[in-house]
């Protein structure tokens, strides 16, 4: 678990987000830091997955069963189904008007 030293930086940086005065800025600056926090967590997963740290303790963490957590962290496999399903949405279908 996270120190109560570490929490306290990441609650004076949210603070400091808070604070940027235009509103443009404070969400693109919101934006990139959930891209970093998400990369952060990602490979914080990656590690104590190495470690020997099961899905069910990771799952436990995020309020989430062992497979919710296998779901949301599990990388995505390289599939040809998408495609797929994408060129048969542009199959275009003869109406028996065109007949």
């Amino acid at each position: 678990m996270a120190s109560t030293s570490h929490r306290g930086r990441i609650d004076r940086a949210l603070d400091a987000l808070q604070q940027i005065a235009d509103p443009l800025s404070r969400v693109d600056a919101a934006r990139s830091s959930r891209e970093q926090f998400e990369a952060v967590e990602a490979a914080a997963v990656r590690e104590a997955r190495a470690a020997g740290v099961t899905w069910k303790e990771i799952g436990a963490l995020y309020g989430l069963s062992k497979q919710g957590a296998q779901q949301r962290f599990r990388p995505v496999a390289a599939s040809s189904e998408p495609a797929e399903a994408q060129r048969a949405q542009h199959v275009s279908v003869a109406s028996p008007q065109d007949a």
